[in-house]
């Protein structure tokens, strides 16, 4: 099978292979689409936890956008652990230049499955004053989502009016993921230009969850470097992960990675 779709991913290392790059790198081969990298910062980090962060320089990480852009190119642009104010204001410098024009996913990482911080507390209002304008889709969860608005988020209609918010400050489309509400049935809501969309699915009952976020942000940016609606790249993303989840190895003693290496039947792709 040819690679479909060119994504460039910016964002940090995982150690662990579960979340951060790792779990970019391998669900966009999973799906078919040829996986580039910048990467924006090295993790000590397994699925009891994050030991350590090593930063990139921000020229350093400029230069690994701009290379592969110049040769490689990409389809579609998605950034995850930007974990500072320098390292935001530099990919933002190369989205505006190099990257112009190419649709952008932002998955907002702002704290990990096991509750480290990876984005500094000083750096939420720049992510949002430069990232959401650039964005073709953002994909914050339901903390991250609050952290963003100043909303407090309690139901599906809250991720709804925290979307439109969101939509409002600049972001073309807004998926809120509603993983962390309580309840049997999961809710993510999709705002953009025409509407809101809900996509509803029972619960899975699993604590092997490390990299969710980064994996359905990175599929659907698979899909839409793939010629697919955003709808349903969403749509696709979601039914991925829950096949990933549904099936997860059981790797580690903390939050596990999910299976990466599903299968799914080629009418779902």
């Amino acid at each position: 099978m040819h690679c479909n779709g060119r994504v460039l991913i910016v964002a940090g290392s995982d150690s662990g292979g579960g979340a951060g790059i790792q779990a970019d790198i391998k669900t966009v081969t999973a799906l078919g689409g040829f996986a580039a990298t910048a990467i924006t910062a090295l993790t000590a980090q397994n699925t009891q936890g994050v030991f350590g962060v090593e930063a990139i320089s921000p020229t350093f990480i400029q230069q690994q956008m701009q290379v592969v852009l110049e040769d490689i190119g990409a389809d579609v642009i998605k950034t995850g652990m930007l974990h500072d104010v320098a390292t935001i204001e530099a990919v933002a410098e190369v989205l505006e230049t190099a990257g112009a024009g190419i649709p952008l996913v932002v998955d907002p990482v702002m704290i990990a499955q096991s509750g480290a911080s990876l984005l500094a507390d000083s750096a939420v209002a720049t992510l949002a004053a430069r990232m959401l304008p650039l964005a073709a889709l953002i994909t914050p969860n339901i903390p991250e989502a609050e952290a963003l608005t100043g909303l407090s988020i309690g139901d599906p209609d809250a991720m709804e009016r925290a979307g439109l918010q969101l939509h409002a400050m600049g972001a073309a489309a807004v998926l809120v993921k509603g993983g962390h509400m309580k309840g049997d049935v999961l809710t993510d809501v999709l705002v953009t230009r025409s509407g809101v969309e809900r996509f509803t699915d029972s619960r899975i009952d699993t604590q092997e969850n490390h990299g969710t976020g980064c994996t359905l942000a990175s599929a659907i940016a698979t899909g839409l470097a793939q010629g697919m609606t955003l709808s349903d790249a969403v749509a696709r993303g979601r039914r991925y992960l829950r096949a990933a989840l549904a099936s997860a190895p059981g790797l580690g003693r903390g939050s596990g990675p999910v299976n990466h290496c599903v299968t799914v039947r080629p009418d779902d792709l």
